[in-house]
Order: C-alpha cells, then structure tokens, then sequence
C-alpha cells in the first residue's frame, strides 16, 4: 500500500514538473523576444505626453503593432512623435528608436518599425512558432506580461484556463483570469500561437457603501494585462497589412449610418427567424448607397451571396458588416441581399474612398486666444444632422481654460459659424481672419457665432 502510495505521488511530480517545469521556462524565455514595451510622445497644445503600452513583433524587418486604443481618439497621427522601444526586463536607459508607419482601420493596429538593425536581429516575430489549434475550454493557456517602466518592463509569466469561446465577431477565448499583458501573445503548453490579447472587456463589481444602501455595480478594467484572447487564425492573415501612410489611407465607405440588428420580434413576423438581418436607420448623403439605391428601413441579409452570420448577442453582427466592409478596397464591388417591404432584391455598390475624418483634419493652435481650430469633416455633418451644402465653418477642436476664448464660453466641438459677422466658408478662411486677429496687438476683441447642439449663440471674445 506505501508502495503504491509511492509510485502515485512520483507519478503526479513528474506530471507537474513536465508541465510547468524547465521546458515551459525555456519557452517563456524564447517568446519574451516576440515582445516589447513601446513609448511614444503627443504633442498637444500645452504639453508633450509620454504614452506606454506593449507591442507584438510580426515580422524579420523590425515591425511591431500595438493596439489604437493607447493612441487617442482626438489625436492627429502629426501629432505623435518620438517612438523608442524596450527590451523586456533591460534597463530604461537602453532605448531603440522606430518610424511610425501608421494605423490599419480593419485591425485597429497601430504600426511602427525598428530603425537599428542591430535591435531588429534581436527579435523574434510572433510567425516563427507554429499556429495553436483553436483551444477547447478548459485548456490551459499562458503568456507573458509586463511590469510598468520604473521596473523596466520586466517579463513575468501568466496562465489561466479558457472558460469559453465565443465570435465577438472575430473567434475568441475568454480565460478564467488574465492569461497575458494587453495586446500580447498567447501560448498553449506546446508553445503554439494561440492569439492576441484585446482590452475593452472589464469585470464587474458591486461597490458598497455605509451611506447609500445596497451595492452599486462598477466596471474595472484592468488597462495591462486581459484574460480574452483572439484567436491566431483572426490574426495571422492580416499581419501584411503594413500601412502606406500615416493616415492608414486608403479606407473606404458604404455610407450607412446607424445599423440596427433585425428585431426578433420584427424577424418572426417576417418569417427571418434562423438568419440575421441589419436594419439601416439611415442613408448619407451623396455616400455609395445613396448612389446605388439602398434606403432608409431596408433590410441586409447578405453579403456577396453570403446570409449575414447569427451571432450572439445579437449586435455583434453590426460589427462583422463593418469588418467586412474595412477589409475592402475603394472601387471594390459589394452585392447585398436586401428586404424591402415584402420583396427581395441584390444591390450592388461600389465602395469610395471615405471622407476626411476629424483626426486627419488640418487644425491650428492661437495661444494668444487660448483655441485650436480644426477643419470641418463630413462626420461634423453627420452627427450635427447638417444637410451637405451645410458642411462649411470649422470646429472648435481645444479650448484653453481661463484664456480668451474659454472665458467668452466657446466648448470644445462647438461649430464656428462666422467671426466677426464673416461667414467662414472653409478651415483657410478661419485661419486666415484668425491669424489676422492675433497678430494685431490692438485688437481689444473679436466675435464668434457658434452652432451647438441645435442653438446658436455669439460670443464676445475679449482681447484685453
């Protein structure tokens, strides 16, 4: 009976030696090498910003991708400056430049490349170990996460097991806990590629008080590290879409807006209970679709002969037909199957290159008035609900607090009409009147008629 006793517990050692033991030790410290922290700098009005966040190697020339989501939303990618990386766990004082190549839209990569070759032959991509079959729950899956930089980005090890599997569009596993540092990779215990980690899931929480009775549910998110993992084969196909620019163009258009999943209720009535359908909300003026005839209250139930795919919860499939369309190419051929009324009907559309956005917008900075200028975009039309021949004058992109124009009470995204009773046709007209206004030292004020949320209001701008 001890014998036996014996032999099972030397069985079990061995099994978790094998496991997590010394070969799992030297496959961490391989695939730190597919790593690094990324520092970068945006210039802003008033000061120059530090941002820190981890990036994947993803090929043999030294490019790296990390997620948008550290670059922010208002950002201009003429903003952004100085990129250097880090080796995991090497002092801070070691640093490696790399060129911003720019931001891929499908992906929602942000890309940039080593200029030292001799930094580019110390990594390894993330292609250089084989592809991890999808995992099954309950399989155990690890990676690497990083400490913050005043402790050098050191590398620790990270594992958990998957809890689910879900298509969120793109196929992803859920672990039990986080598995490894925002955006980074993923392993099985064979040392496969399983995935990428993603953010913008966080975990709810109920937070007590003494005061306020029963609890109040929180959202934390932890911004290094993530327990959800998309899996390689979303990945791995995309790794060659290397911007050309830094403005990630070209990026096309539909000109859809406000897309709404097909009401099952509405889907029962009209005998599309086992498929997914989109209901468009609305048409763009002068977009593609408008071209092409699609209407407000028509139904999409196809892609290119394709039935749009049921997932759960229902609005993922909003953002499949959005990926969709972002894998294109402008002058791309699209066919939807569409609903209207009782009748089905194929639609083709060629898909354009999309409108100038507000990041690629031409903007200014007056710090005499205490206000950046940015160019009106088509989005500004859309979200103000403005007729085309209406999109003209420019926004108000930042506003200094306790300068000129903040104390006369321009907001940020506030529309900039006229100045001083002259009608601003375009974002030159604005700087040029501008320009002219605070170069002249005489100047006591100067008037501002702007657009907000559906009222209009002149503001006196004092000077002096």
């Amino acid at each position: 009976m001890i014998r036996r006793s014996l032999i099972l517990v030397v069985l079990i050692l061995t099994a978790l030696f094998s496991r997590g033991g010394p070969a799992l030790a030297n496959m961490l410290q391989d695939r730190v090498k597919t790593v690094v922290a990324v520092e970068f700098f945006t210039e802003t009005e008033l000061d120059r910003r530090s941002t820190n966040t981890f990036g994947v190697v993803i090929d043999d020339n030294g490019t790296i991708v990390f997620s948008s989501q550290a670059v922010g939303a208002r950002v201009s990618p003429k903003q952004l400056e100085d990129f250097r990386i880090y080796f995991p766990g090497e002092p801070t004082t070691q640093q490696y430049s790399a060129t911003y190549l720019g931001r891929d839209e499908f992906t929602g990569w942000e890309y940039i490349r080593v200029d030292e070759e001799a930094a580019r032959e110390r990594l390894v991509p993330i292609t250089a170990y084989d592809q991890a079959p999808e995992p099954i729950i309950t399989d155990e899956i690890w990676g690497v996460g990083l400490k913050k930089k005043a402790e050098d980005f050191k590398p620790y090890f990270m594992s958990s097991r998957v809890s689910v599997l879900q298509s969120l569009p793109q196929r992803t596993a859920i672990a039990m806990s986080e598995v490894s540092g925002l955006g980074l990779p993923s392993y099985d215990q064979a040392g496969r590629f399983v995935g990428l980690s993603i953010g913008g899931f966080g975990r709810s929480f109920l937070q007590y008080s003494s005061r306020i009775p029963g609890g109040v549910p929180v959202v934390m998110v932890n911004p290094d590290e993530s327990a959800v993992v998309m899996l390689a084969h979303e990945i791995l196909p995309y790794l060659d879409r290397i911007p050309t620019n830094i403005e990630g163009r070209p990026t096309v258009w539909m000109g859809t807006n406000g897309l709404q999943p097909l009401d099952p209720e509405v889907a029962r009535y009209l005998e599309l209970e086992n498929q997914a359908g989109l209901v468009v909300s609305e048409i763009l003026q002068g977009s593609p679709a408008e071209k092409m005839g699609l209407l407000a209250r028509d139904v999409i139930l196809s892609l290119d002969g394709e039935p749009l795919p049921v997932l759960k919860p229902d609005h993922v499939v909003i953002t499949y037909f959005q990926r969709e369309m972002r894998r294109r190419n402008p002058g791309d051929k699209i066919v939807l199957g569409i609903l209207r009324g009782n009748e089905r009907q194929q639609i083709e559309v060629v898909l354009e290159d999309a409108p100038l956005t507000p990041r690629e917008a031409e903007r200014r900075y007056f710090d005499s008035l205490g206000m950046t200028i940015r160019g009106f975009t088509f989005i500004d039309g859309v979200q103000r609900r403005l007729d085309v021949e209406d999109h003209h004058g420019v926004i108000a992109h930042f506003v200094k607090a306790n300068a000129p124009a903040s104390t006369a009470g321009l907001l940020p995204d506030d529309l900039i009409d006229e100045i001083d009773g002259v009608k601003v046709a375009s974002y030159d007209d604005a700087e040029l009147i501008l320009e002219s206004i605070a170069q002249d030292v005489e100047r006591g004020e100067f008037v501002l008629l702007v657009k907000r949320a559906g009222d209009t209001a002149v503001l006196r701008v004092k000077l002096k």
